[in-house]
């Protein structure tokens, strides 16, 4: 999950503690982990986990998973810890990829990557595979998505019958999608609101 500013975003309640991420269900369920000291970084909220792992549950046993604006990670690892089959995170600040390197390995989780990179333009050098779960944060302000689900389009990321979770600032309009992509489910939380996508085949 990527930063925020605080005039752009209020993060509804968790129960994880200050500067640490709990895993809310699965194999390292309750687990905490570190959170990394970077301005504006925190997990998406264990509310809006709950609901977005529902939705993905009959998918994500299995599944390979991107968590691009990975941030402290909370959704990819939330995904491992549910079954997925692999997840790769990218993250452009040196120190939360470090952090988050280091949770990967406390937790013993071989079929997790981290990237340290910015997320367009990894995405735009291209990248091998496809993948059944997208989760794309980007920093509010940026107002990104929109962007970010036409590289998703032209790359051919999503796999057959993928899941695209998008995140952003309840005062933003819901983004324009590529043709095709249709959004399934769409809620709200304090200021956030999150969706989920299913592209076209």
């Amino acid at each position: 999950m990527a930063r925020r500013s605080g005039k752009t975003r209020q993060k509804t309640a968790s129960k994880s503690a200050p500067g640490r991420l709990r895993i809310v269900a699965g194999i390292w369920r309750s687990r905490l982990l570190d959170v990394a000291d970077v301005p504006g970084l925190r997990p998406t909220s264990e509310r809006i986990r709950e609901t977005l792992f529902n939705w993905l549950a009959p998918r994500i046993e299995g599944a390979r998973c991107l968590d691009l604006f990975a941030g402290t990670g909370a959704l990819g690892l939330e995904a491992l810890s549910r079954g997925a089959r692999e997840a790769v995170f990218v993250e452009r600040s040196p120190l939360a990829a470090e952090v988050l390197r280091r949770n990967i390995a406390e937790l013993g989780a071989g079929n997790a990557t981290v990237v340290t990179a910015d997320a367009l333009a990894w995405l735009d050098s291209g990248l091998e595979g496809e993948f059944d779960v997208v989760f794309l944060d980007p920093p509010f302000a940026a107002d990104l998505l929109a962007d970010l689900c036409r590289l998703l389009y032209e790359r051919g990321v999503p796999a057959a019958g993928a899941s695209v979770y998008l995140e952003q600032d309840l005062d933003r309009p819901a983004p324009v999608l590529p043709e095709g992509w249709r959004l399934v489910n769409n809620k709200t939380a304090g200021r956030v609101r999150y969706m989920l996508a299913a592209p076209g085949s």
